[in-house]
């Protein structure tokens, strides 16, 4: 009976030590969380706009050589960028993610992935890890790139991508991605990032029309690689701030869940010691009666 209370104490101690460390990364969360929404909510509406403007002037667009980055072809070389985040203890945040990839590939391009023309950049190290194990073609050139994270380094990949698709080394390019709503919600995407999708023309409506300064193709071919660079940017504070909210919220679970755990370890204790004494009591009152036999 004594051994079985020890093993219970240890267990109580042990869940408490748990908690205080979940209770602590909770806050920690919470404060980047607070950080990472603000970047977000600040820059979204800044890409969506360029993104919108874009995508109106390639479809108003006649083409041209200015426009090969809108270049639809016939798809045999895929890009995925999967961004995902570097550490783990957030939920189902990473194999979200992972599993969105893994459905893109199958829906989208089963074809070029028989052929091994699948590769996939990964930005977070949990991604990188867990699409190596299931067998895919990882980069991992990118992989480290919350470590120092800002739009330049971010603008590097971008570019690298851009600089592939041009070169003909890929003929699509999906970014995949957990959009953030709030820290308990998120929306896990893919995005066509090349060629730059063309909205789809609804009979009646009007096209925009843009008067252009300097010349048309001149714009193009300066504003182009700059939203692009500012969508990748996007994406990439939306999965920061999606980590830090599933982490939270993952974090809070389960401190909620230690506390149910301490009160049922807590019942179970206090029966172990009513029920050790009872039995001492039962065993002194019969040694007691032994003797006045």
């Amino acid at each position: 009976m004594a051994g079985q209370l020890k093993e219970v104490r240890n267990r109580i101690k042990s869940v408490q030590g748990s908690q205080q460390i979940t209770k602590a990364m909770k806050l920690v969360s919470a404060a980047k969380l607070r950080k990472a929404q603000d970047a977000i909510i600040q820059m979204r509406p800044y890409a969506k706009k360029l993104q919108e403007v874009l995508t109106n002037i390639v479809s108003n667009a006649d083409g041209g050589s200015s426009l090969k980055l809108a270049e639809e072809r016939n798809i045999e070389k895929v890009l995925l960028i999967v961004i995902t985040s570097d550490r783990s203890l957030c939920g189902a945040y990473n194999s979200n993610i992972i599993k969105l990839a893994k459905q893109t590939i199958a829906d989208k391009y089963e074809a070029a992935y028989k052929k091994g023309n699948v590769t996939i950049w990964n930005i977070g190290k949990k991604g990188y890890e867990g699409l190596t194990k299931l067998g895919y073609k990882t980069d991992a050139t990118y992989r480290d790139l919350y470590h120092h994270l800002t739009f330049e380094n971010v603008q590097v990949a971008s570019q690298a991508a851009v600089k592939a698709f041009e070169n003909k080394e890929f003929d699509a390019v999906e970014i995949i991605y957990s959009e953030f709503k709030n820290a308990a919600t998120q929306r896990f995407a893919a995005e066509q990032f090349l060629p730059i999708p063309k909205t789809q023309n609804i009979t009646g409506t009007k096209k925009a029309d843009f008067i252009f300064e300097p010349e048309r193709d001149a714009l193009i071919a300066e504003l182009m690689p700059k939203i692009l660079n500012t969508q990748l940017f996007k994406a990439v504070l939306d999965g920061g701030a999606s980590e830090h909210g599933a982490r939270m919220t993952a974090m809070d679970k389960a401190t909620e869940n230690a506390n149910e755990l301490l009160k049922t370890l807590k019942i179970s204790y206090n029966r172990a010691r009513q029920a050790a004494i009872t039995t001492e009591l039962t065993e002194i009152v019969s040694g007691a009666a032994a003797l006045q036999g």
